[in-house]
C-alpha cells in the first residue's frame, strides 16, 4: 500500500480546540494515510489557506467565534466549485441539519473521541481521493 500525505486544515478561534483536533486526528489516522496540519483562526485565513494550499480536508470548529465553522463551510461551497470535503465539529447534536444545510461531508462531535474521529477524517480522504 502507497503512502498518501494529505493536507488538513483546522479551524477555530482557540488555540486549544485547534490543538485538541490536531490530538484526535493525529498524524498517521489509518493505514497508508500521513496527515500534515495548517491552521486558520479566522474565516480569511481558511480562504487564504485554501488558496495557497492544496487542502485535502478542512475540519471545522462549529463553535468558533466570530465566524462558526459552519458558516465557513458554507461560504467556501458557494464560492468554490473545487471547495475540499469539509467536516465540523459541533456541540449539540441540533446542530446536525445546520451542518447538512451547509452542506459538509462530516460531522464531529465535541469533546472528540481520538478513535472516532480518526476513523471520520481517513474515510473522508479515502471517498474523496477517489472520487
Amino acid at each position: 500500500m502507497s503512502e498518501r500525505l494529505c493536507t488538513v486544515l483546522l479551524y477555530s478561534d482557540d488555540a486549544q480546540v485547534r490543538d485538541r483536533m490536531r490530538l484526535a486526528v493525529g498524524t498517521r489516522p489509518a493505514p497508508g494515510i500521513t496527515i500534515e496540519f495548517v491552521e486558520a483562526s479566522d474565516y480569511f485565513g481558511c480562504v487564504r489557506l485554501v488558496d495557497d494550499y492544496e487542502i485535502d480536508l478542512m475540519l471545522l470548529d462549529g463553535e468558533a467565534s466570530p465566524g462558526g465553522g459552519i458558516g465557513i463551510a458554507r461560504q467556501i461551497k458557494d464560492d468554490r466549485e473545487d471547495a475540499p470535503p469539509t467536516c465540523v465539529v459541533i456541540a449539540r447534536a441540533a446542530d446536525r441539519w445546520l451542518a447538512s444545510y451547509a452542506q459538509v461531508d462530516g460531522v464531529l462531535m465535541h469533546p472528540l473521541d481520538p478513535v472516532t474521529t480518526g476513523t471520520t477524517v481517513a474515510e473522508l480522504l479515502r471517498t474523496h481521493a477517489a472520487a
